[in-house]
């Protein structure tokens, strides 16, 4: 196999914006309450070996509160994450590597990052920048390289994993030596995609652990802006069949009750699965075992419809590794924050977790290689949302088409900031507003991830300097 091709690139060029986001209602992750949040959206040039040149979009929200729990305020956080963005849109520039943008990306996520990540914490000083927030910021870029190489090369970007363009079969990429009897020799990532990806796919609503279910709930502070509040009306207005419920992981009892009386309001207005994410609080098994059985033994049908677990345990996998084979022999147990790329994955197997929760905000090269190692080793896959609005949602649901998940696609960011995306709607409105469960993909097309992007009036701000 050559080394090189013809179409190889090399980035030449990096610019970035912050767009600040008010939520419209609070949205809980574990221990803290988010209000605002800001999306780094990214515009890189690459040029390949003959001097062409192309340029690409990629976005993702910098939500501190979710990569970086700490008792630093949210705006320290923020600003950490805003000058690592800019570090590494000085930096890529002048990144020596050439190639396929999975090549690209993985060998930067392989050494510089963790280089620039050490850099930017020795510089800051204080309490640390987890790798998990350098890897969401240098996730845009990623994106916005994968975008500029089919766009310069006319096609789709789905269309670009195979070996008409890339140097490397998975076998360069999953090393050392994959210890579990795979061959990924002569494969790549295109022969794990779904064979027909679909158009339409079952949406995901988030059931937030601040969220007013009925009408007792309600504090008189609700926005008045034409959006549903209460669950049952999300419910009848987009005609919801899936419920991610968020739970604390902390208090067992307020965790059953929420489940059961989320299920209630549920299945009396058509929904047919739950699934339950403990938000990473839990430290022992035993907790999630037991709401698992208690439903099991007094409420059977909620178990019965709950398709997985979310993530109950520590970010930190490899310092906290737990043996979780006792929960995932109740129910489906899927990997999420911890999933950093698939060496976690593996690590994650490993320990008796079930499947895995995609995220395109760890970088589209490390979601495509985690897919591939999970499909080839019998994991079931999910695509999870980081309330993904404007042009961050578009690379979120291509992966869920093309992962073939065991349902659909999580999809947030109209719950929580719909007039964020007001512009990306004009152009793709199946896909910022949910209808019948569904999500229609059918807008999305032409080169790269098929934005659109000269079709949306989005007025960004000034560039970004530092």
């Amino acid at each position: 196999m050559p080394e090189t091709k013809p179409t190889d690139i090399r980035i030449t060029g990096a610019t970035v914006y912050f767009l600040p986001i008010t939520l419209r209602v609070p949205l809980k992750f574990g221990p803290e309450t988010v209000r605002d949040t800001e999306c780094l959206r990214v515009r890189i040039e690459v040029e390949d070996r003959r001097g062409n040149r192309a340029t690409g979009w990629g976005e993702t929200p910098l939500s501190v509160s979710w990569v970086w729990p700490s008792a630093l305020s949210v705006a320290e956080r923020t600003e950490r994450m805003r000058q690592f963005s800019l570090r590494l849109a000085r930096q890529l520039p002048g990144h020596p590597a050439q190639g396929h943008p999975m090549e690209i990306g993985w060998d930067f996520v392989e050494g510089p990052l963790a280089e620039a990540t050490r850099a930017a914490n020795a510089e800051a000083g204080g309490p640390e920048m987890p790798y998990l927030a350098s890897l969401v910021a240098f996730s845009a870029f990623d994106i916005a390289v994968h975008d500029a190489y089919a766009n310069l090369h006319g096609v789709d970007v789905y269309q670009t994993y195979g070996p008409e363009f890339m140097n490397r079969d998975l076998a360069g990429f999953f090393v050392p030596e994959n210890d579990s009897g795979v061959d990924f020799r002569g494969r790549h990532p295109r022969d794990f995609f779904a064979m027909q990806p679909p158009k339409q796919l079952p949406v995901w609503h988030l059931v937030g652990g601040v969220d007013a279910l009925e009408t007792g709930d309600l504090t008189g502070q609700e926005p008045d802006d034409g959006y549903p509040v209460l669950l049952a009306d999300w419910i009848k207005r987009d005609g919801l069949k899936c419920l991610k419920v968020k739970l604390r992981g902390t208090d067992g009892a307020w965790d059953y009750e929420r489940m059961v009386r989320v299920a209630r309001i549920g299945f009396a207005n058509g929904v047919r699965w739950l699934s339950a994410d403990f938000n990473c609080t839990v430290k022992d098994p035993a907790y999630v075992n037991e709401i698992l059985d208690r439903l099991l033994a007094d409420e059977p049908e909620i178990y019965a419809r709950t398709l997985y677990v979310e993530q109950p345990f520590a970010y930190d996998l490899e310092a906290n590794r737990i043996d979780v084979r006792s929960v995932s022999a109740r129910k489906p147990l899927f990997l999420d924050e911890s999933a950093h790329d698939w060496h976690f994955v593996r690590l994650g197997r490993n320990l008796g977790w079930s499947g895995v929760a995609l995220k395109t905000c760890k970088t589209q090269t490390g979601a495509l290689l985690s897919l591939c190692w999970a499909k080839a080793h019998g994991m079931p896959l999910m695509v999870q949302d980081l309330t993904n609005p404007m042009l961050a949602m578009i690379p979120h649901v291509r992966l869920a088409a093309h992962a073939g998940t065991i349902q659909g696609v999580e999809c947030n960011a109209m719950q929580f900031y719909p007039a964020a995306s007001a512009a990306e709607e004009k152009v793709h409105a199946g896909l910022f507003r949910r209808r019948g469960g569904l999500l229609d993909l059918s807008t999305i097309r032409g080169t790269g991830f098929g934005y659109r992007v000269d079709e949306i009036d989005r007025q960004l701000p000034a560039p970004a300097v530092g």
